[in-house]
């Protein structure tokens, strides 16, 4: 929406959280529906947790340029991307253990 419609930044940040506010919450009761589960303490948390980042978010939104935004976005991407490709290539120790790593140990 950037490159190829030409929107400014933050009306492409504004859409985007429109759109998946209710991706989110579709999928939130279908997911409840169909398994007949649904975790009220998670969910609430994450409710919580994407109330105050937005804020937050919103915030920082409007105090940065909107390169600024773009270099933030292309950061955080790439960063995500570097975490996905470590997990996909460090075999884990053990692979159905749940205890906290050990550092030093």
């Amino acid at each position: 929406m950037i490159y190829l419609l030409r929107m400014p930044t933050h009306v492409v940040i504004g859409t985007s959280l429109f759109q998946i506010i209710f991706v989110t919450a579709i999928v939130t009761v279908l997911y409840a529906v169909l398994n007949q589960t649904l975790d009220v303490l998670l969910a609430l948390l994450l409710v919580i947790g994407g109330v105050i980042g937005g804020q937050f978010g919103a915030n920082a939104g409007q105090k940065l340029k909107g390169e600024q935004l773009r270099l933030l976005l292309a950061l955080i991407v790439l960063a995500v991307a570097l975490r996905l490709l470590i997990g996909l290539l460090v075999t884990p120790d053990d692979l159905y253990s749940l205890a906290p790593l050990m550092v030093g140990s």
